[in-house]
């Protein structure tokens, strides 16, 4: 993306000895590789000064150093930025799917890694990200919780305004409502299952297999049903690895629910619970209320007074095969892009998915500001978005070639397997002159040694 010069061409490359450019390129390398250190420590660890180049002096990589440099970007630079790598991207995607998606729990800025207080800033993110790759192109930071947050089909109307082509709006399960579905606007977005029974009902065999080679186990049901008071395309899907995930955490709450209830009823029994039956209620209630757990578990408390109390429950396995059978692996997709194959319309949705995952490696729990008394202003909170967003453009960027290449890794796999390759640092001793050094590229696996090859890696490798 050569986002150093493409920074420094909107911001001026000015005076100092490093630029605005390289800082935010160092910025986003830091935070794709070791988002959990300081700039600092992370530049200390890695062999990214022996090829950086213009070369940068170890006591310039600090974080004051970094918000400094990066505090004289006006907004409009911000979006000018933003704007200089979106074409960038287009060069790799000429005619791309745009998306608007919302991130509602983009960050959290705090004064330090472990508060939650009121003083925390909670931030969402809108952007428009393309669907093949989900890479982001334009975007907008907002605060939540504030009584001027603009709801996200307006946002969505905006950020189309920026980018000024056909947008396809994404939602989840619940955010249709901040959304006018009949203004015009393409949608792909998340319906409860639970409200439309009779489509979970339908049998395994009215559901044909996606794409085997792409998403192997998953299959859907292109149909249609009343939604919001329309007839509109539903596409029902079923996925096996979702539907394994979701059986085992079904079991295991489930398990724990009964341990629980066990002791319950064994202390009752032995008259070392002598609680009133109205506290023993609420906490019964508490240990079924777990999703899916109450539907096929039931406890029955008897007896009025202490002492006289017994409990009993049962697992309802006529329910426990419903669950299996009707709602393990399923999701339910509403569009209105009635020409889309359903292999593009479950390629749309998911870019949500993988934009979220994503933001949420880079960010981590909580954004913790740099320094004690440092207050987290708007233009800060800008900066660091374009930086998460920079990083997510490049990642996916990465994961896209990968990809191409048949190798298929979310952007957390493709990091693991590319951190996996290291420096050996041999040091020889001295014999009268100066101690010898020699570093050497660690033994590398197949897939490593693929991905090793076509990133050109062996550019930057010691020699």
């Amino acid at each position: 993306l050569q986002l150093t010069g493409l920074i420094d061409q909107v911001a001026g490359r000015g005076k100092a000895k490093v630029s605005a450019g390289q800082y935010l390129a160092l910025a986003v390398l830091h935070r794709a590789t070791a988002p959990c250190t300081t700039l600092a420590e992370w530049w200390e660890a890695t062999a990214a000064a022996r090829f950086v180049r213009p070369k940068v002096a170890a006591a310039a990589v600090r974080e004051e150093a970094f918000w400094r440099a990066t505090r004289r970007l006006t907004t409009t630079q911000l979006e000018r930025i933003e704007q200089a790598v979106s074409a960038k991207v287009r060069q790799e995607f000429p005619e791309p799917v745009l998306l608007a998606v919302d991130v509602p729990n983009f960050a959290i800025y705090t004064r330090s890694g472990t508060d939650s207080s009121a003083s925390a800033a909670l931030a969402g993110l809108s952007a428009v990200v393309t669907s093949d790759g989900a890479i982001p192109l334009v975007s907008q930071v907002y605060r939540r919780g504030g009584r001027d947050v603009l709801p996200f089909g307006v946002a969505a109307d905006r950020l189309a305004a920026r980018h000024r082509e056909e947008l396809t709006v994404l939602f989840d399960t619940g955010q249709h409502a901040q959304l006018d579905l009949d203004a015009g606007m393409h949608f792909v977005g998340a319906l409860p299952p639970g409200d439309f029974p009779d489509l979970l009902s339908r049998p395994a065999a009215s559901r044909r297999a996606v794409d085997p080679a792409r998403f192997p186990g998953l299959t859907a049901l292109d149909t249609r049903a009343t939604v919001f008071g329309a007839h509109r395309r539903v596409v029902l899907t079923h996925s096996a690895r979702l539907h394994a995930a979701q059986a085992r955490s079904f079991a295991q709450a489930l398990s724990g629910a009964t341990r629980q209830l066990d002791g319950l009823a064994l202390a009752l029994a032995a008259g070392r619970n002598r609680r009133p039956r109205e506290e023993l209620l609420t906490d019964i209630a508490r240990i079924t209320r777990v999703r899916w757990v109450d539907r096929v578990l039931t406890a029955r408390l008897t007896g009025t007074r202490p002492g006289e109390l017994r409990l009993s429950f049962r697992i309802d396995e006529a329910a426990r095969a419903r669950l299996d059978e009707e709602f393990f692996g399923k999701q339910l997709l509403v569009t209105d892009h009635e020409d889309w194959p359903v292999l593009d319309v479950i390629t749309a949705y998911r870019a949500r998915y993988h934009l979220d995952s994503t933001v949420r490696m880079l960010n981590g729990a909580f954004v913790a500001a740099p320094a004690s008394r440092w207050a987290w202003t708007e233009h800060r909170i800008a900066v660091h978005s374009l930086v998460t967003m920079l990083a997510t453009a490049v990642t996916h960027l990465m994961r896209h070639e990968a990809d191409r290449a048949g190798l298929d890794f979310s952007v957390r796999e493709l990091l693991d397997q590319l951190s996996g390759i290291g420096e050996t640092v041999l040091r020889y001793p001295s014999t009268g002159g100066r101690p010898r050094t020699r570093r050497l590229i660690t033994a590398r696996t197949e897939v490593q040694q693929r991905l090793y090859d076509l990133f050109g890696l062996a550019t930057y490798a010691p020699r």
